[in-house]
């Protein structure tokens, strides 16, 4: 699954980062690193952008950019 498809509340870890040059780096340097926990915070009244906290922080992205994002659902 993707990182675009949790729900709000719901959390993964990151099993790949895809993208091409700049926009995997970017996303790399965000701290969306493989073996990363994200948990989905909140979405947008329309849909993009999503609110994800990675590494103790809030961090907002496109939803393009988090389909790119391959994450392994965490069951609580």
């Amino acid at each position: 699954m993707t990182l675009d498809q949790l729900k709000p509340g719901q959390s993964g870890t990151i099993l790949t980062v895809g993208g091409d040059g700049p926009l995997r780096c970017r996303l790399l340097d965000m701290g969306l690193i493989p073996r990363t926990r994200v948990t989905l915070q909140k979405t947008a009244p329309m849909g993009d952008p999503i609110e994800i906290r990675v590494r103790g922080y809030e961090l907002t992205i496109r939803v393009d950019d988090a389909r790119k994002i391959e994450v392994r659902e965490e069951k609580p």
